[in-house]
């Protein structure tokens, strides 16, 4: 039985480690493993710290299917669908731009991070590392020997990449030198555009009184896009108070990328002031930086992903080597599994 270490819980990886499960149960050891202290990477819910059950969507704010997309991954959609984990988003969205006909928006009644946790928990057996900041990656006899920070190396037959494009980069060990060079350029000319999301959370009873539920912002320096986040995903609630998300403008995240969030907090709350002068006081504040947001240029001529060696097999994936949303994530997942199928 092979073991495979995915590194990254986003959307690419658990649907790796779900496909891995479903389609090649006796086959597999899964282990997936994450720098942060949770799943879901730029699907993130955050709850209030007061109370648990008041939550925001930092990250992907709802997704969106493309007839295309809807019909080539029709399965995925009734699945989520099916399950409750999606909805249609039925909520006004002031400005919103609709880039072709037929597009359908969906919302997660229960945060956006509970379609990557769907998709871990259908990987059933699979063992989730949370805190394990992979460094290292040396090929070691017939496989791999893969270190993190504050903890012992382990070894695995197959490596599956599904973190940023730089973050591959940055790795340690044997990596570097098993890129061809075309294969360097390729991801050094990925690029992405970084922003600052803020969570705001409130108390039961209090009211924010407009009509949308989440509207662009095209005069403002700083803010780009609001949601009402409970209204946006119907679940207004007399015993949990409304959330707000604010998410700036991808200049303005690029100006302040290097500054502590305990500065660039401030400079944000001040702007939305004057968009939302009747904004009540929040019970509590998130702030999340953003360095990675949405891939601007994807890695070219290798949709879905890049094999760095096919034996031991190391392939890399994520929304780099497609595009930064839902539909992305799916389509790198797939390819990277029949990777995986055809070498497992």
């Amino acid at each position: 039985m092979s073991r495979v270490l995915i590194v990254g819980a986003g959307l690419t990886g658990s649907i790796c480690a779900c496909l891995l499960r479903r389609e090649l149960p006796n086959k597999v050891n899964i282990v997936v493993w994450d720098k942060s202290r949770g799943s879901g990477g730029r699907m993130s819910t955050s709850r209030s710290p007061n109370n648990p059950s008041c939550t925001v969507d930092l990250g992907a704010q709802y997704i969106s299917a493309t007839p295309y997309y809807a019909r080539i991954h029709s399965s995925f959609y009734e699945e989520l669908l099916a399950q409750d984990i999606l909805k249609p988003l039925v909520a006004p969205v002031e400005d919103m731009m609709s880039k072709e006909e037929g597009i359908m928006n969906y919302v997660t009644p229960h945060g956006v991070s509970s379609i990557v946790k769907h998709y871990l928990k259908e990987s059933a057996g699979a063992e989730v590392l949370y805190d394990r900041h992979v460094t290292h990656i040396h090929r070691k006899d017939a496989g791999w020997e893969v270190c993190h920070k504050g903890g012992a190396s382990q070894q695995f037959d197959v490596v599956v990449l599904t973190m940023p494009v730089p973050q591959i980069l940055q790795l340690q060990g044997d990596v570097g030198s098993l890129m061809g060079e075309n294969q360097r350029k390729k991801l050094e000319a990925v690029s992405y555009s970084s922003r600052y999301a803020l969570g705001l959370f409130y108390k039961a009873d209090a009211r924010i009184d407009v009509p949308w539920a989440a509207k662009y912002v095209s005069n403002n320096p700083c803010i780009r896009f609001i949601a009402i986040d409970d209204k946006k995903r119907n679940l207004a609630s007399k015993d949990c108070g409304p959330s707000v998300v604010v998410h700036t403008s991808v200049p303005f995240g690029i100006k302040h990328l290097e500054e502590e969030k305990n500065v660039v907090q401030p400079i944000i709350l001040g702007e939305l002031e004057k968009v939302m002068p009747e904004l009540p006081e929040p019970d509590s504040i998130k702030c999340q930086k953003w360095r990675y947001s949405q891939v601007t240029r994807s890695v070219a001529d290798c949709p879905g992903q890049m094999t760095l060696l096919s034996q031991p097999l190391l392939v890399c994936g994520g929304d780099g080597f497609t595009h930064s949303n839902f539909d992305g994530c799916i389509e790198s997942a797939l390819k990277v599994f029949d990777v995986l199928k055809s070498s497992l």
